[in-house]
């Protein structure tokens, strides 16, 4: 299992995904936030600046509007990025701004020196707010003071920025951490994976999950741990009952056997008696056959070269009748397999070709290696398979469509082809004979 894949990675994949969220989410918060403090304190000082004017003015009576603007000028110390203009009878009169202060800006406030009403704005990163001074209703000037919005969004974002870095920096660390904790909590399913691994392999039946605490994972291996002892003795009875039951039958057809051949009357009787008996005997084997190949002893791989392979099984299989026996293609090269296995599976398919023909009649064995596979095939005249029965046949105890019983021959070929890895190909049509291949992954 991979990582990206596992459990683990999924789980810290979560964890990461929401404080990435989070984090976003809490960053755009608090930016927008600050930005929302910065403007009502802007607004605060600049209203600030107002009221300290118009106090002055109460202070000094208000009548001359040069020696209140002179007065609060020299006086007024302004935060950074603010700066005061004033306005006497809408003409400029004195400034506290420095010589960086927006063209712009200075063309809006030149534009403010005759407002009737207080007036507030922005332009180009500044904010300004302008209030007229009157006297007994008439207006004797004008005071314009500004903040440089700029500046102060520039430090909320700088603020936000280092936010956002501590941030992705204890989303990391909580990543990392998660790692390890996940790991740990997981622990015991990656044992339990291994195991499962290892029983599907078919290596042991006695291994088992060290199982410590009482939580759901715990519970889990326990629950798993009885599954494996049921299935360690489900496995042990099925052990024993195939030998058994191979023992207990092949004793009385031998006995059985063994009198008959000692008995000289009725021989037509004898010969179908003792053709029953072999035909027993070879579905007893064939039983044996398919209960063990779940066993992980049912193979005994080796490397096989294919073309010798080929001549042994083509001098066995001429032997099995008279028939045309043909050796169409002989492959040459290695492959992993059991020889004693794969020697049974194309005999059980010359012996079903056999069946299938009569004296004199073709059947063609061969093999090849093609597209990283080794194939060995059998092919006979006979009168061929349906269509609907190109997969029935292979079934334990099938029957085609006319009747004729499949037995067990084809299910131990395909048993065997699968536990190469492969698998057993037919092409055949009824009246045109059939192809039996096994198909066996180099």
């Amino acid at each position: 299992m991979t990582i990206r894949r596992s459990a683990r990675a999924r789980i810290v994949l979560s964890i990461a995904l929401l404080l990435a969220f989070s984090t976003v989410v809490s960053t755009l918060a608090l930016r927008q936030i600050l930005l929302a403090r910065v403007d009502a304190r802007i607004e605060a000082a600049l209203a600030q600046e107002v009221t300290e004017l118009r106090r002055l003015a109460g202070q000094t009576g208000g009548d001359d509007v040069q020696r209140l603007f002179d007065l609060f000028l020299a006086r007024d110390v302004p935060d950074e990025g603010e700066a005061s203009f004033t306005f006497v009878n809408g003409r400029p009169y004195r400034s506290n701004a420095d010589l960086g202060t927006s063209e712009v800006l200075l063309d809006r406030v030149r534009g403010l020196g005759t407002v009737e009403d207080v007036t507030r704005g922005d332009v180009e990163g500044f904010r300004y707010l302008a209030v007229p001074i009157t006297d007994d209703g008439e207006r004797r000037g004008v005071f314009v003071v500004t903040a440089d919005l700029d500046h102060e969004r520039a430090e909320v974002a700088e603020a936000v920025q280092v936010a956002a870095a501590i941030a992705l920096a204890m989303a990391a660390l909580v990543c990392a951490l998660a790692f390890v904790a996940v790991g740990r909590i997981l622990a015991p399913l990656r044992a339990l994976g291994a195991t499962a691994r290892s029983i599907e392999s078919g290596d042991d039946l006695t291994r088992r999950i060290d199982v410590r605490g009482d939580d759901e994972i715990a519970d889990l291996g326990h629950r798993f741990n009885a599954m494996l002892d049921r299935l360690e003795r489900a496995f042990a009875l099925q052990r024993e009952f195939v030998s058994d039951a191979g023992h207990e039958l092949r004793t009385p057809i031998t006995i059985i056997r063994g009198h008959l051949e000692l008995l000289d009357r009725e021989p037509e009787t004898l010969a179908v008696v003792t053709d029953e008996l072999d035909r027993m005997s070879r579905f007893v084997e064939d039983l044996l056959t398919l209960a063990k190949a779940e066993r992980p002893d049912f193979l005994h791989l080796g490397a096989l070269d294919l073309d010798l392979l080929t001549e042994e099984l083509m001098a066995k299989a001429s032997a099995l009748a008279p028939r045309d026996w043909t050796l169409e293609h002989t492959g040459a090269g290695l492959l992993t397999g059991d020889r004693q296995r794969l020697t049974q599976a194309v005999m059980n398919l010359a012996h079903n070709a056999v069946q299938h023909t009569s004296d004199g009649d073709r059947i063609a064995l061969g093999s090849e290696l093609r597209g990283g596979e080794a194939r060995i095939w059998v092919a006979d005249s006979g009168p061929g398979v349906p269509i609907a029965d190109h997969e029935r046949i292979f079934e334990r105890h099938a029957r085609s469509a006319d009747g004729d019983g499949a037995g067990l021959g084809l299910a131990i070929v395909r048993t065997i082809a699968q536990a190469h890895g492969g698998r057993i190909e037919l092409d055949s049509e009824p009246g045109a004979g059939a192809r039996f291949t096994i198909v066996i992954p180099l």
